[in-house]
């Protein structure tokens, strides 16, 4: 779709702190970090909200979501996640997407920037 902000991510016309990226979906730190580590799994085909996405999609995105898990755990020492999907009015971008929002016990007080570079680090 040519308007969503997302889409345009997912195209290289926006840039974006991408951390993940596969056939299927695309992954980056939101630009709006409500905590540390704050990321966003987007579906590569533009699709609405959940009754707009097929269950196959769905199951994918929450395997990728574990996966992300460890990977956010291990690399920023988190203590626990939040996963949270809007839809209808609750949703400001018409893109389907997950937040993924890594919850601390005590949090970090990191720029997005430092995050990126902690996460890309090989």
């Amino acid at each position: 779709m040519k308007d969503c902000i997302f889409c345009k991510i997912i195209n290289g016309e926006i840039p974006s702190k991408k951390i993940y990226e596969d056939d299927k979906l695309y992954v980056f730190l939101d630009l709006n970090q409500d905590c540390p580590g704050h990321c966003l799994i987007v579906p590569k085909i533009h699709c609405i909200n959940l009754r707009d996405i097929s269950a196959e999609l769905l199951n994918y995105i929450m395997q990728t979501a574990i996966k992300l898990y460890v990977f956010l755990e291990e690399k920023l020492n988190c203590d626990g996640m939040t996963l949270l999907q809007n839809n209808g009015c609750a949703q400001d971008i018409k893109h389907f997407h997950l937040h993924l929002l890594p919850k601390y016990i005590n949090k970090p007080n990191l720029s997005i920037d430092e995050i990126f570079d902690i996460l890309i680090k090989k």
